[in-house]
């Protein structure tokens, strides 16, 4: 069953945040990630959204999601995002076809 990471990340170092992009996509892709939505204006339905950064993510599972947050190359590559930004990252379960 896919996974799905959601993350509102708000930036304030955008050069110190290029590095962890410039790095991001050879390390999510070998674990089957794929980008299905980044958006930095989204139009707010509901509520306030003061995130500058969102993002949804797909993984083939639940495994292969946190086999990839778990990695030491994304824990390495991770240590720009949280020097140049906060954020909140959750998990989630895709629903059963």
């Amino acid at each position: 069953m896919s996974a799905y990471i959601t993350a509102q990340i708000t930036i304030h170092d955008r050069e110190t945040y290029g590095k962890y992009e410039a790095g991001f996509m050879d390390i999510f892709a070998p674990y089957g990630g794929k980008l299905l939505a980044v958006d930095e204006a989204p139009s707010v339905l509901e509520g306030e959204w003061d995130c500058t950064r969102t993002i949804i993510a797909e993984f083939p599972d639940r495994d292969a999601a946190l086999a990839w947050y778990k990695s030491d190359a994304y824990q390495a590559l991770m240590q720009h995002r949280l020097a140049a930004s906060t954020g909140r990252i959750a998990l989630l379960a895709g629903l059963s076809s």
